[in-house]
């Protein structure tokens, strides 16, 4: 039986501070940091084991993937780090407190960007020193690849070929599989599997630190899912 495990990053440090982070590379903060071992310790005593794992290219991802892995013993497996894997682009919203840009825009916009599924925030310029193109990890791809500001259908039209044509392939061989990510591409993905509607999707927050396992049938589809407590 296939069994994909989901994790949301721990807390970073922007987290903390309430910024918006985006593909900004930040770090874990110690809360995260203890939560990331909690995760791993959760996993191991639910008798957990993985073939392999997937993470995004951002610090705060891979670091929670390396504190998991070494609390279950398992820093040998095989893993791949996707860009496609990596945090909703926030545009210009990036680096800026949640609560400012409440005041700036209003409660009502501010919560559409978080949760909404189309609503793209302001879109950040190509020239700012927060695009993404010059920095070495993305050197392989095109403009045209590198967002200036994602909805969260654009964060699913991002990620779903590599859930299709990477992670997908593995469970379909019977892989147990570990993905650490970030809030909104997991939920992304969640909605992809569980068939939840543009609307209801506003609903569905993920929590930092928390493996959420899902158990699938041949063809992938949800047998059931449960969070890690």
């Amino acid at each position: 039986m296939p069994r994909l495990v989901l994790l949301r990053h721990g807390q970073s440090l922007w987290n903390q501070e309430g910024r918006f982070t985006g593909w900004m590379d930040v770090d874990l903060s110690e809360s995260g940091r203890a939560e990331a071992k909690s995760a791993g310790r959760l996993l191991k005593d639910y008798g957990l084991s993985f073939d392999l794992a997937y993470t995004s290219v951002l610090k705060r991802a891979i670091r929670t993937l390396w504190i998991v892995l070494d609390e279950m013993d398992l820093m040998w497996i095989p893993v791949t780090a996707c860009w496609r894997l990596n945090e909703r682009f926030y545009g210009d919203l990036q680096g800026k407190r949640k609560m400012e840009m409440e005041e700036r825009y209003g409660k009502v916009q501010v919560h559409r960007w978080r949760r909404g599924f189309r609503d793209r925030p302001p879109a950040l310029q190509r020239d700012d020193p927060r695009y993404p193109l010059n920095d070495r990890r993305y050197s392989g791809l095109g403009e045209d690849q590198i967002p200036v500001a994602e909805s969260l259908e654009d964060t699913s039209s991002r990620l779903l070929p590599c859930w299709q044509g990477s992670i997908a392939q593995d469970l379909k061989k019977e892989k147990t599989v570990l993905v650490v990510s970030h809030g909104n591409t997991i939920r992304a993905l969640v909605k992809h599997l569980d068939s939840i509607s543009d609307c209801e999707i506003e609903n569905l927050e993920i929590p930092t630190g928390k493996p959420l396992v899902y158990e699938l049938d041949g063809d992938l589809q949800p047998k059931s899912h449960f969070y890690l407590l």
